[in-house]
């Protein structure tokens, strides 16, 4: 696994700009750099916007990543290179509020064709405990008494603040659908002479994404409990739309560590709502979640947030990642 840094050097970054962006996509060459391939040059932030980029664009973009495969997203620093290749591109895909030093760059880029995901699609206000079904609320103090929490300066002096809400709405296969209509619309406005086959690729998308969602209903629907534990609050989205409750061990920010009543309160959750598993990830250290277990006795499982495909991860894409997702939270949950 994937041990989590707290933040990068300045050889590391050197070495990776050095490599350029990660080409994602084979319609491209492994060499080619964005702004000279012939093709639409799309530049994503991480994973789950490079996937719905090259999913809707398929043989008529190349994408490029500021996100390394493995690298914790919300680490991310752009480096001076790869600012310079944002600008020679045709479009960048990005997710406001999950990733500052990608913002800023983006709004201060002359880049003809701007997409931020965050508004494609509705933003929800989400803490360490988040879910109660479908209706989705603003921040609130909950009924164990703890207060949400948003804001966080990092270690670089960024304010994650996350005004506009969370930002995890990519493991929502419902709003992820809406972003990727979105993302079709635009790419047929920037691109005009490929629309017909972005509107297709969306639709095909979009019908991927409702297959999904169904199993996530059908396969949550007869369970033991409602409550599940993660390391960092990634699964607000995805808990509301099945009718869960998430249970975090820190907030939105994966960095951030839980205070001593925080873990207490946890153990309480745990014994009283019938909570067998705490989840960890793939990109973030495990040590608070496997504390956590060992303390209340309880098993440990990856619950992955899809931020990176790595060799860690449970399948080669999002569709297989977000299953495996379905297979370990329906054994956790007891789910029949």
């Amino acid at each position: 696994m994937n041990v989590r840094r707290r933040h990068i050097s300045a050889v590391a970054l050197t070495a990776v700009a050095a490599l350029g962006f990660g080409t994602l996509t084979a319609c491209s060459s492994d060499s080619a750099a964005a702004g000279d391939t012939g093709t639409f040059d799309v530049v994503a932030s991480f994973y789950p916007m490079a996937f719905l980029a090259e999913r809707i664009g398929g043989e008529h973009v190349h994408v490029t990543s500021l996100t390394q495969p493995g690298q914790e997203p919300h680490d991310l620093e752009i480096s001076a290179r790869q600012t310079a290749q944002l600008e020679e591109s045709d479009a960048a895909l990005y997710l406001k509020g999950l990733q500052p030093s990608v913002d800023e760059a983006i709004d201060q880029s002359p880049i003809a064709t701007k997409i931020d995901a965050a508004e494609l699609t509705a933003l929800e206000e989400h803490g360490t405990e988040a879910g109660h079904g479908e209706e989705h609320g603003d921040g609130h103090e909950d009924e164990h008494g703890h207060e949400d929490e948003h804001a966080h300066e990092d270690e670089h002096g960024h304010d994650h603040d996350h005004e506009g809400g969370d930002p995890h709405i990519w493991l929502d296969p419902v709003k992820y659908a809406e972003v990727a209509e979105g993302v079709g619309k635009a790419f047929q406005k920037a691109d005009p002479d490929h629309a017909a086959d972005y509107r297709k690729n969306t639709a095909t998308l979009v019908k991927d994404l409702e297959a999904l969602d169904e199993k996530f209903r059908t396969g949550l629907a007869n369970r033991t409990t409602d409550v599940f534990v993660t390391t960092h609050a990634a699964f607000g989205y995805l808990a509301e739309r099945y009718g869960l409750t998430e249970e975090a061990i820190s907030g939105l920010e994966p960095d951030t560590e839980p205070s001593g009543a925080r873990v207490k309160e946890l153990q309480k959750i745990a014994k009283e709502d019938g909570v067998t598993t705490v989840f960890y990830e793939t990109l973030v250290s495990d040590r608070a979640a496997k504390t956590l277990a060992g303390d209340t006795g309880l098993k440990t499982d990856v619950l992955d947030p899809v931020e990176g495909i790595t060799d860690h991860s449970r399948g080669e894409d999002y569709f297989q990642v977000m299953e495996a997702n379905l297979t370990a939270l329906r054994t956790a949950l007891g789910a029949r």
